[in-house]
């Protein structure tokens, strides 16, 4: 089914040819570039989760201690610039003191890891706990986007760094460590550039925080029913023309 009459099954053709594709907004925070996710290592702490499904979840803190951290990844097709659903993402990060699980003291341990399959607008949400850092190494949180068996990215995000210190200094009986030295431009990763790489972080009404980040990778994405309302109710609020106005004045407020 191509585009016009998917819209048209939707019951927003008359709509399809005002959306622009590719370039909508659904925040001050979330501006869609359509740039490739760069490329980082996987780190010296990845486990396999593909064939273990108990680490198909959305909470992943499990008993680790930290400030709680809502973590929402929109992962984009690159050739079309629409959102990918049923795709999977694995996260991986250290705790609060900068331990990872599965590796040295932690072997064993499952905490701080797992994956989830996009919705429809190409969203996953994860439950977890603000990263602590550890030498050599700012705050950031490892994932991986799995398109298919043929092609995988995998990067890393990162915050605004007086934003983290700032989560450190607030919570400085769990963050032991105290502020983080490091900077992004002065981590041996990010020092190439982190633009596409840096997710939002502001505070929400719970006591913890939420973050967001928009990721592009290789591949065609489809743009779903509820992603078009959502991008529609957006795009579309200056457009409302006030009934009993004289003709000659709605034309002219709709230019």
């Amino acid at each position: 089914m191509n585009k016009r009459n998917f819209l048209k099954a939707a019951g927003l053709a008359g709509i399809a040819t005002l959306i622009p594709f590719g370039k909508a907004k659904s925040g001050a925070d979330e501006t869609n570039t359509c740039t490739l996710i760069p490329s980082e290592t996987a780190g010296p702490f990845p486990l396999d989760l593909s064939t273990n499904t108990f680490y198909f979840r959305q909470d992943v803190s499990e008993d680790r201690t930290g400030t709680p951290l809502n973590l929402r990844l929109r992962i984009m097709g690159a050739n079309n610039c629409a959102p990918m659903p049923n795709v999977r993402i694995n996260i991986w990060h250290c705790d609060k003191d900068g331990n990872y699980s599965g590796y040295s003291s932690e072997a064993g341990l499952t905490y701080l890891r797992g994956y989830q399959m996009t919705d429809a607008n190409g969203e996953v949400n994860f439950t977890t706990i603000f990263p602590g850092w550890y030498p050599g190494r700012v705050c950031h949180i490892h994932f991986q986007v799995y398109v298919s068996s043929a092609y995988a990215a995998i990067s890393q995000l990162t915050f605004d760094h007086d934003v983290v210190n700032e989560v450190y200094a607030a919570n400085t009986a769990e963050y032991t460590n105290g502020a983080d030295p490091k900077t992004p431009n002065t981590d041996g990763i990010f020092s190439d550039g982190y633009a596409f790489q840096l997710a939002s972080l502001t505070p929400n009404s719970t006591g913890g925080y939420d973050s967001f980040l928009e990721v592009t990778v290789q591949g065609n994405g489809t743009v779903g029913v509820g992603y078009i309302e959502q991008q529609n109710a957006q795009q579309f609020v200056w457009r409302k023309i006030i009934p009993t106005l004289p003709k000659a004045k709605q034309l002219y407020r709709s230019r």
